[in-house]
Parts: C-alpha cells; sequence; structure tokens
C-alpha cells in the first residue's frame, strides 16, 4: 500500500444487476483474477456457482462465463468495495465505510427483496459492527431486507459445501415466501 492509500486500478468487474430482483448477492470485493476475466466468482475454486445450484437459486449449474444469466433467475451480483484484490484482507476500514453510500444508491435503484452479503468483513465494515451473526440481520438497507452468509470462497474452510448449502436453502426458502406473498 502506498503512503496515500490503497492504489486505484481502473480495472472493474461490472454488477450484474436489474430491476425487481429477488436476490442480491453481495461480495466483499471482486478478486483480481475474477476482474481480469471479466466474470464473477471465476476461480475453479469458488463454490459459489455450485451452492446456487444445490441452494435451489439455478435449475442448473451456471459457469463463470455465462455469469450473466443469473439475471433470468431473479438474481444479481454486486460487491461492497468495486476495487479487485487478490485478497479481502488488502481492503481498509475506510473503504468500506466510503462504500457503504455507492451499494445503499445501487439497492434503492434496483429495488431487490433481499440483500446477502457474502461473508461477514463487508457487512461489519459498512455498518460498523464488531459482532456479526450468519442469516437474516433484522434490518433494511436501501430498502432490502439483509442476510449474512458464509463465504463460498475456495479458501474458507471453515463451511463444508453442505453447510454452505443449507444455509444459502435457508435465504431461498425466505425469498421464495417472500415471492409468493407479494403476489
Amino acid at each position: 500500500m502506498r503512503p496515500n492509500g490503497p492504489r486505484r486500478s481502473t480495472l472493474r468487474l461490472p454488477d450484474l444487476l436489474r430491476k425487481d430482483l429477488d436476490v442480491v448477492f453481495c461480495g466483499i470485493n471482486p478478486a483480481l483474477s475474477a476482474a481480469r476475466a471479466g466474470h464473477h466468482f471465476s476461480s475453479p475454486n469458488n463454490r459459489f456457482w455450485r451452492v446456487l445450484f444445490l441452494a435451489g437459486f439455478t435449475p442448473h449449474l451456471i459457469s463463470p462465463e455465462n455469469d450473466s444469466t443469473i439475471l433470468q433467475y431473479g438474481c444479481g451480483l454486486t460487491a461492497a468495495v468495486e476495487r479487485p484484490t487478490v485478497s479481502a484482507s488488502e481492503l481498509t476500514s475506510h473503504e468500506f465505510r466510503e462504500a457503504a453510500g455507492e451499494l445503499e444508491r445501487k439497492l434503492q435503484r434496483y429495488r431487490p427483496r433481499y440483500l446477502a452479503f457474502l461473508g461477514k468483513p463487508a457487512f461489519a465494515g459498512i455498518f460498523r459492527k464488531g459482532s456479526v451473526n450468519w442469516g437474516e440481520q433484522f434490518m433494511r438497507f436501501g430498502g432490502a431486507e439483509v442476510w449474512v452468509l458464509p463465504n463460498p470462497s475456495g479458501l474458507n474452510r471453515a463451511f463444508s459445501l453442505q453447510e454452505l448449502v443449507s444455509v444459502y436453502r435457508e435465504l431461498r426458502t425466505a425469498s421464495k415466501r417472500t415471492h409468493r406473498e407479494s403476489r
């Protein structure tokens, strides 16, 4: 890191958003490899696409190269901090606080029913929380109900694939229930 703060790269990974989605999944920030590839969760070690399929968000396994098809299933993708890094640990608390307003504006613009933070760091950084529980947060942000789900990164070995699927399925069940109720 330079004395004036983190190096600002022009490399970006575009959000996959449209109005009135059921769920927007919010990563901590894009992996540098994903930003270079131009596709979300492109690492072969990342379990995101597999977990979404097994939890019932998609009817088939989506490959990272087809990441934009997630929109067809009522889901979108964004990141709390836009700056790609090799590791999320490179981000500063200031970057999370700075990103909060932009994330809230996106949510107000696109109006998803749910926002699911993938991992505790982004939620904790944005809301300045020292302690965060998994699951539903019983609050709204930008109009969306907020959940915190375990990060599906291959580096996160605290959760097995089946444990990830189970927690994500809880959100899927809640989102299907809310979708039926809003008809």
